[in-house]
């Protein structure tokens, strides 16, 4: 499983929606999104300013996090872009490759 992190915003009408609603029934939906393609959610905060949520959760695949960023993104209330979180291991563990890269130009 992959850790990634989900930014959002609510456009006008999904902010309407959720002060309907309440902020309470916006973390069941995510919990419920992220858990209907094998995910677990692991925190939701919400936020003001040019953001509105920061989530984080385990996510299967990338198949399955393009889904769900797919799912918000066309339902025109919220906008989400998705960043894959990367632990210290695994930046130690790409350290020890060795690639070939010529610099445009060079």
């Amino acid at each position: 499983m992959g850790k990634y992190l989900v930014v959002a915003s609510y456009t006008v009408e999904g902010a309407k929606g959720v002060a309907k609603n309440g902020g309470s029934a916006r973390v069941a939906a995510a919990d419920e999104l992220i858990k209907s393609v094998g995910g677990k959610m692991e925190t939701f905060y919400f936020a003001f300013g040019k953001d509105d949520v920061y989530l984080i959760a385990d996510v299967p695949d990338h198949a399955s996090v393009v889904a769900l960023s797919m799912a918000v993104n066309t339902s025109g209330m919220v906008t989400c872009h998705v960043v894959p979180l990367i632990t210290a291991e695994e930046v130690d563990m790409a350290t020890k490759k060795t690639v070939t890269y010529r610099a445009p130009g060079k």
